[in-house]
């Protein structure tokens, strides 16, 4: 015996009339619409007995609901297609094989020719080396599959004319991916920590964020869809109904006229770092008080929309993500195909936590109109006759750099906006790594320290290493903790932590949780004092590095976008026509940024 149950308590059936209002945009005074009567709120035991006391089997089976249905997935492994190998390997063994026959090409390519060729065998040593350790761990945990499926959707785009990023996240710090062309960073060369991104003592779901070109990112979608089948999807994302959304909706269906609910939310305060609830806002706003008590219907805005705050408003498509089940596991979670869209995949219907429980493994696939203006700027070059290879420039080109201490850098990726460019006048970089630090620096937090960066840069001020056994750290940062990676670095170096028991302590610095945090104080103190370092020493350090660890910036991640921000100063410079006319016609719609460029090629004095 059952009855249509739309929410949970009798007092949400006005709430719940207004809300199907929005809906269906229309007004709660009028009549001819859909209206629900009071009694579709989930009724208790005595309630359904006293409706059906005629029909006692019926009742009896309410007891077996709790095992018949289930609207959470239960959590699963990560379920993903098998890999087709050879029949005498298993899918470490292609891993081994690939990312080992990929390590070769690397070195030959981007390491020995601009290395001592007496120290070749050392070179080779120590890559490989790294290499056997990150791929021991990637097959203790299970996850060979994932990075040969990401390895074949990107060397599909690369040999398909679609350019992809030299990496994003934690991903670049894997020498395996760069092995496998899933990056084009090297780990080693910018001292990367693999850990950051697959932490063996934390188990958790590798996860390579793509950057590909805007324009052609739907193409791997569809070769995904080709290769994987009808369960390639798309990730649902839903709306919340936040407070000030929640005003203008309830206020709209209650008739209430627009400029009066539009003041009333302005009275609402917004921070998108801390929003607050509406619950907080009223509590904190003197004249929503005053509002409430003297207008009657600012009241049952406020009632309606305490009740309505936080439910799902409206459906979308994350931005990113996509599943790609293995064949028998394609029905795990439901899919829908939205009419209205032109997406070539569905969509989960379970948002992207469910569906991680479900055991489906999301993929992300950004699009970054950056690489658009690189290809085409390269394309441009072509017909000209110049064959330049972007991946091979030269990261100590002293021209860019004076380019860039001038503050020339409208156009440039991550480098452009006024801020940045005072940054970098300031600065005076010289060496591609002053590009990766003040990609992680510019942020709110950290920003704080660029000047102390620069004094120590410039000489003008001691760096502070901490402690002597710190100093190889903190020297090509001038003693300034600017990554994530060196508070790892810092507790491996002192307190004898692993990469992974050291990615553990920055997340629980990060965190803020106050009983793991004194558990890992504990650890990182009693491991300095085994190391020769007293008491006091240690407990000075860790408090010292415990606030970067909170907004200490992912090194990986700013050396691959530092990258992208060098390539583009340096087609800027040297190629500043085909440069700009890719990233005119990339911004047609811009007029203000149009006018950013006009005033440029003013500047270069390039003739229109």
């Amino acid at each position: 015996a059952t009855h249509e149950v739309f929410y949970l308590n009798k007092d949400m059936h006005e709430a719940h009339d207004a809300y199907l209002c929005v809906g269906e945009k229309t007004y709660v005074h009028v009549n001819d619409r859909r209206k629900y009567t009071n009694a579709h709120y989930l009724k208790t035991t005595k309630e359904m007995y006293e409706l059906f006391h005629d029909l006692p089997e019926a009742l009896e089976n309410n007891a077996n609901f709790p095992y018949r249905i289930s609207y959470r997935p239960k959590n699963s492994s990560p379920v993903l297609p098998n890999i087709q190998t050879d029949e005498t390997k298993n899918v470490n063994d292609l891993l081994i094989k690939e990312s080992t026959e990929g390590l070769r090409e690397k070195l030959n390519e981007y390491v020995f020719p601009f290395s001592d060729s007496n120290n070749k065998k050392e070179i080779t040593n120590l890559y490989n080396e790294r290499l056997n350790h990150e791929i021991r761990i990637i097959s203790e945990m299970k996850y060979s599959s994932y990075f040969l499926i990401v390895s074949d959707y990107i060397k599909w785009a690369k040999k398909n004319d679609i350019p992809v990023g030299p990496g994003r996240g934690s991903g670049a710090g894997s020498l395996v991916a760069w092995a496998l062309s899933i990056t084009d960073i090297d780990p080693i060369k910018f001292d990367l920590i693999f850990e950051r991104f697959l932490n063996p003592d934390r188990i958790s779901m590798p996860d390579f964020d793509i950057d590909f070109c805007e324009e052609k990112r739907d193409l791997v979608f569809e070769y995904l869809k080709k290769k994987y089948g009808k369960g390639v999807a798309h990730i649902i994302t839903f709306g919340k109904l936040k407070a000030r959304m929640a005003f203008r909706d309830i206020g709209r269906v209650l008739g209430l006229p627009y400029g009066y609910v539009d003041t009333l939310c302005k009275m609402i305060p917004f921070d998108p770092s801390r929003p607050l609830s509406l619950k907080e806002s009223i509590a904190r706003e003197p004249r929503l008080q005053s509002e409430e008590k003297k207008d009657p219907r600012v009241k049952k805005l406020i009632e309606l929309s305490l009740k309505l705050e936080g439910l799902n408003r409206n459906m979308a498509t994350h931005a990113a993500g996509v599943v790609i089940p293995e064949e028998k596991s394609a029905e795990l979670v439901p899919l829908y195909k939205d009419p209205s869209s032109n997406s070539l995949l569905p969509s989960t219907q379970f948002d992207m936590y469910a569906s991680e429980n479900a055991g489906l493994v999301k993929f992300d696939l950004l699009g970054l109109k950056t690489l658009t203006v690189i290809q085409k700027t390269v394309s441009l070059l072509k017909e000209k006759n110049i064959n330049l290879d972007i991946k091979k420039i030269k990261l100590d080109d002293s021209k860019i750099f004076e380019a860039l201490s001038q503050g020339h850098t409208v156009g440039l990726f991550q480098l452009e906006s006024a801020g940045m460019r005072d940054a970098l006048v300031n600065m005076k970089p010289n060496k591609f790594d002053d590009i990766i630090a003040l990609v992680a620096l510019y942020r709110p937090g950290p920003m704080s320290n660029i000047p102390t960066y620069n004094q120590c840069k410039h000489g003008e001020k001691q760096p502070d290493y901490l402690h002597p056994k710190l100093k190889k750290i903190l020297e090509p940062t001038y003693g300034v903790i600017i990554y994530q990676e060196q508070v790892m670095q810092i507790a491996q170096t002192l307190s004898g932590f692993t990469a992974g028991e050291a990615d553990i302590l920055r997340k629980a610095m990060g965190k803020k949780k106050r009983a793991e945090l004194e558990k890992q104080k504990e650890r990182f103190v009693n491991g300095a004092i085994k190391n020769g370092i007293t008491k006091d020493t240690a407990i000075f350090i860790f408090k010292k590095i415990e606030p970067f660890a909170e907004y200490g910036f992912n090194k990986s991640h700013a050396a691959a976008y530092a990258m992208i921000a060098y390539q583009t100063a340096y087609l800027k410079t040297y190629y500043a026509n085909e440069f700009i006319a890719a990233s005119m016609s990339n911004e047609l719609s811009n007029t203000d940024k149009l006018g950013e460029f006009y005033e440029e090629l003013k500047r270069l004095k390039i003739k229109v």
